[in-house]
């Protein structure tokens, strides 16, 4: 089974929070044979990492760290780049 995971999604692979356990049993009880992300999800991860610093939930340090093991797994990953034809079909999917 493929699957694609947003931002969100992903972040909770990499650190323990609310929803954390769900992601974890969709691993646990499917057999994954491809995790697709947006390219832009390279960005909306630092992004979160660093947000998480600002509000104090996590150290300096561990967002190094969360960034490094994130960068060190893209080869698990299979990155879609985004152009006009699939953000419109992402916005036409989001109202069905």
């Amino acid at each position: 089974m493929n699957i694609f995971l947003d931002a969100s999604s992903l972040f909770k692979l990499y650190h323990k929070e609310i929803g954390s356990e769900i992601i974890d049993q969709i691993f646990i009880d499917n057999k994954i044979s491809g995790i697709f992300l947006s390219e832009i999800a390279k960005v909306e991860f630092a992004s979160t990492v660093w947000k998480k610093v600002r509000v104090q939930e996590i150290s300096e340090l561990q967002a190094k760290a969360k960034n490094e093991l994130f960068e060190a797994d893209f080869a698990k990953y299979t990155f879609i780049q985004i152009d006009n034809s699939i953000t419109n079909q992402a916005r036409n999917l989001i109202t069905k």
